[in-house]
């Protein structure tokens, strides 16, 4: 299959992330949707959390028979917000908590929220497959890449560590609206949006990916899945976070010494939505289904009782947010589920 002059295989999560614009040019050209008799789901946000989500809604849409039609659009984290918390949409995608000025916007206009975690990622670091010199790099070392203060001033690999090459730095990362990109300034830089901006942004992972692939010198960041679908294009960087460089993946996602950089990844439903038939059978079907799509695309798969935990928070239904309006970095799932949700 041909689309936009790029050769996809079959795989559907190669097939998902090479739709992405085309899914968010798509449901940008759509109606809000505000109707309770509508059999339409409208979804919106992370880029990260798209394959998960693009996965479960082809198959519901199969299963129900055409009978309802699902839109998932990608606009990063803080831009499905925005469209959520202005009724735009009926379910969030959101690569991390709601912050307290989104809850503040949801509040005023009266949209109240279940805060749904469908997933653990391993966010990435990457770098050139020829890159043969950053075979691990420290929290420390990206901080002094990727702080505000570096801007303009580290521009060559050999100002990061000794022994680096004179080359130039090039850097890729996701865009201010990212879910990502909070997580990471949060963990990395101590302060949640906290980063330099010259560097080449993008809300599309697979831009960021392509990046990476033509530059020896470069280097980015993104979602486990985005780099286990490329992994002949881009090479995972060891992150040392203070115990020794530890690779990304599901082992070291469950447990815990993939850090700081392993995070929740979720969903936001509508409690208005979810009266509606559809949008209820939907996240039913999502958390029901959840490990085998979260697999699918090459996520970390939450525990089985913590899928059954979150329907029982969707079916009560448990509104808020637990974590505040704040970044929560190296949250546990167990923590996670125990924390009580705040409005």
């Amino acid at each position: 299959m041909v689309v936009n002059g790029m050769k996809l295989g079959l795989n559907r999560f190669t097939l998902a992330v090479s739709l992405t614009l085309t899914a968010a040019t798509f449901a940008a050209s759509m109606p809000s949707v505000k109707s309770q008799g509508t059999n339409t789901i409208a979804i919106d946000g992370s880029s990260t959390v798209y394959p998960i989500t693009e996965a479960v809604a082809e198959d519901f849409q199969k299963q129900k028979g055409g009978a309802v039609k699902v839109t998932v659009g990608v606009s990063g984290t803080g831009g499905g917000f925005k469209k959520f918390c202005s009724g735009q949409t009926d379910i969030s995608n959101a690569s991390r908590p709601i912050l307290a000025k989104e809850m503040e916007a949801c509040k005023k206009a009266g949209v109240q929220y279940i805060e749904l975690p469908v997933a653990y990622d391993a966010l990435t670091v990457v770098v050139n497959p020829a890159n043969n010199w950053a075979k691990s790099l420290s929290v420390a070392e990206l901080k002094k890449i990727w702080e505000p203060a570096a801007q303009g001033k580290i521009k060559n690999w050999n100002q990061v560590r000794q022994g680096f090459p004179n080359a130039p730095l090039t850097l890729y990362g996701p865009g201010p609206d990212s879910g990502t990109f909070d997580y990471f300034t949060e963990a990395v830089n101590g302060k949640s949006k906290a980063s330099r901006t010259d560097y080449t942004p993008s809300e599309d992972d697979n831009v960021l990916v392509q990046g990476v692939s033509r530059d020896k010198n470069a280097l980015g960041y993104f979602g486990y899945a985005y780099y286990a679908a490329n992994q002949n294009k881009v090479k995972a960087v060891p992150i040392d976070g203070g115990k020794g460089p530890v690779s990304p993946s599901k082992e070291t996602v469950e447990n815990g010494t993939y850090q700081p950089l392993s995070r929740p990844i979720f969903i936001y439903v509508s409690a208005k939505a979810a009266l509606r038939p559809e949008v209820k059978e939907f996240v039913e079907f999502y958390l029901n289904n959840g490990a085998k799509y979260v697999q699918e695309v090459n996520y970390v798969p939450l525990p089985a009782q913590a899928y059954q935990i979150a329907l029982g928070h969707f079916q009560k239904p448990k509104l808020g947010t637990v974590f505040g309006g704040k970044e929560a970095v190296g949250l546990q799932v167990n923590e996670l589920l125990q924390r009580e949700a705040q409005q």
